[in-house]
């Protein structure tokens, strides 16, 4: 039984997120925890909101929330029948990434599957805030789906890396069950500033991840570029892959992928969803 956490804010954009969870584990056991965060505001000094009671909670806050939280059950209940696959709904006030935090941790949580604007309208970071924030601040695999991102076959996957931590088996074993579960081949990507050669730890965390995935479809693929988002961007949409593997042990280089000004002319269009694993 998988536990599949699934924040939303009622919009097309988390709906999307929804559906492509629901078909990407279409054949697997799933219990999806569908939950709207009614986050707490900071005054202008940065202070939290007074304490809220929980019968004005109820009353006022978390009454609409948990009404519209009820009809996205019955608009799930016209999608096809999936006998393999519970939900529950659940509406909370307080500051996202604790009660994130704490959802993962009471409901057992594998993964969370969050939608993402792209890079429109966005004030920060390209992928949004909140789902940056998530990413790098909840100890929990977090799939990114873009709000353009239809599901289809996974049968190619992209992981790119620096080749410059050693991963975890486990993290290893995370993505063997995807590319198992969905026939798929992985990608591995390493990017070269200056095409310079590996090192010799590099070689052998290269090295050691081919030999993990030798049962299975594994390319390695080296190619130059000044920015490391863009070229896997270029990758991405040259190879058409249907999803990008990163893992979350490896900071550095995946805020380096993921977020970046909005003052760039350049923006991530990808259709593709980002995995993010965590050890």
């Amino acid at each position: 039984m998988k536990n599949i956490l699934i924040p939303t804010d009622f919009s097309d954009n988390a709906w999307n997120a929804l559906l492509y969870g629901i078909t990407f584990f279409k054949k697997t056991q799933c219990t999806f925890h569908i939950v709207h965060i009614n986050a707490i505001n900071t005054n202008s000094s940065g202070e939290a909101a007074l304490y809220v009671s929980p019968d004005i909670l109820e009353e006022t806050i978390l009454a609409e929330p948990k009404e519209k939280l009820q009809h996205l059950l019955k608009r799930i209940e016209k999608l096809p029948l999936n006998a393999k696959h519970n939900f529950k709904v659940q509406a909370i006030y307080g500051f996202l990434i604790n009660e994130l935090k704490t959802l993962v941790i009471n409901n057992k949580i594998d993964l969370i599957i969050m939608g993402t604007k792209g890079a429109t309208g966005l004030k920060s970071v390209s992928i949004g805030s909140n789902t940056g924030n998530v990413i790098t601040k909840v100890p929990c695999n977090v799939m990114a789906v873009p709000e353009n991102a239809c599901y289809e076959n996974i049968q190619e996957i992209g992981f790119p890396s620096d080749l410059n931590i050693a991963y975890d088996i486990k993290v290893l074993e995370t993505i063997k069950d995807i590319i198992l579960l969905k026939r798929s081949a992985l990608r591995l990507l390493y990017i070269s500033g200056t095409n310079e050669a590996l090192s010799q730890n590099q070689t052998k965390v290269k090295n050691f991840i081919l030999d993990y995935f030798k049962d299975n479809v594994c390319t390695y693929h080296n190619i130059t570029g000044k920015s490391i988002d863009e070229s896997v961007q270029c990758f991405t949409e040259s190879r058409n892959l249907d999803m990008v593997i990163m893992v979350a042990k490896n900071l550095n280089f995946l805020e380096r992928i993921l977020f970046r000004p909005t003052v760039e002319k350049i923006s991530y269009h990808t259709k593709a969803p980002f995995l993010v694993i965590h050890e």
